[in-house]
């Protein structure tokens, strides 16, 4: 039978949660990537990192990749600059090297915060704020002045937190937000949950986006920005969001499979079935009776999964039942939590 992937042209891949945590692979994502004879491009919203370092990591892992196989939030903010400002405009770069470098290669001409700082007098046309270690108040504070005498904003992404090998750190949007409060403006931003990274991959690819799956661990960034851009989506359970979540997710965060980890690419998909009375995905037939979970027969982890986000999000759209219900009825269709 043919595997879900069989459906695609190319994959959009998700990194953190989905292919590593940290230095480290997650359980099957290199040999399961490495089976597919799709193109892949690995779209990370991590602005600070050139494509050619995160290649290397991936490299290291077992993985086939180079620089031309990653797309980074810096590179669709460069992308998103170049329609709003003409060739070789001076540009503000706020962050790490990979969002020095996406503006270079891009043809503008790259002002630091240091020489914005030395330099009161340098017009600039555009800024690109995105996440850098070394992000200092200084250089949130040229940010500021830049937007607010007119230069065009734009942020990589909004992702408020950060996770490190320490714990959670604030991520680019709290950054973001310092400015926004300085100023009373409002960047574009280009990473996901937003299209433009994804609309970027697309055009990388030569593929329509109905073509590509994009394939991620998150449902508020990796799963809407595919909604936003036209792309079907996978949602790995090895990372950040869990069954429990996607069973409250609203429809904008609901992707179109739900799949254990990235072994289940190449394998043939279980849909669910329904006569809107029962719910059916391979040995899993379950409905929902005053409130209770009705089980005729439990399947597989994923397929009682699948059969029960499904049943529970055909209740909450017809508001059958609060949320409070729903996270009442998820542990017995959670094996992961």
């Amino acid at each position: 039978m043919p595997g879900l992937i069989d459906d695609y042209s190319a994959v959009v891949c998700d990194l953190d949660g989905v292919v590593y945590r940290g230095p480290d692979a997650v359980d099957f994502a290199v040999t399961a990537l490495t089976a597919l004879t799709v193109p892949i491009l690995y779209a990370t919203n991590n602005a600070s990192r050139p494509p050619e370092e995160v290649a290397a990591h991936l490299s290291d892992l077992g993985l086939h990749v180079t620089g031309r196989d990653v797309a980074t939030s810096s590179q669709a903010g460069a992308v998103a600059l170049s329609g709003l400002l003409p060739a070789g405009a001076r540009v503000l770069a706020i962050g790490g090297a990979g969002v020095r470098e996406a503006l270079e290669h891009a043809g503008f001409e790259v002002v630091t915060p240091q020489q914005a700082g030395e330099e009161p007098d340098l017009v600039v046309a555009g800024v690109l704020q995105g996440y850098g270690p070394s992000v200092t108040a200084a250089d949130l504070a040229e940010a500021a002045y830049a937007v607010s005498n007119g230069a065009v904003w734009v942020a990589t992404n909004t992702d408020a937190t950060l996770p490190t090998h320490r714990g959670t750190a604030p991520g680019n949007g709290t950054l973001v937000a310092a400015v926004q409060r300085a100023t009373g403006r409002d960047p574009l931003v280009v990473g996901k949950p937003h299209a433009p990274l994804y609309r970027l991959c697309a055009d990388r690819l030569e593929r329509p986006p109905a073509q590509v799956l994009a394939v991620g661990d998150r449902l508020d960034t990796d799963v809407a920005g595919a909604v936003e851009a036209g792309m079907d989506s996978a949602l790995v359970l090895t990372g950040v969001d869990s069954v429990s979540s996607l069973a409250v997710a609203p429809p904008s965060q609901r992707p179109t499979y739900l799949l254990e980890d990235l072994r289940a690419l190449t394998e043939p998909y279980l849909s669910v079935e329904t006569d809107y009375v029962w719910w059916v995905c391979g040995g899993d037939r379950r409905r929902l009776v005053d409130g209770s979970w009705d089980v005729a027969s439990a399947g597989s982890p994923i397929e009682t999964a699948r059969a029960g986000t499904a049943c529970l999000h055909e209740a909450i759209d017809h508001e059958e039942l609060g949320l409070d219900a729903v996270l009442r009825l998820v542990p017995e269709i959670d094996a992961w939590q």
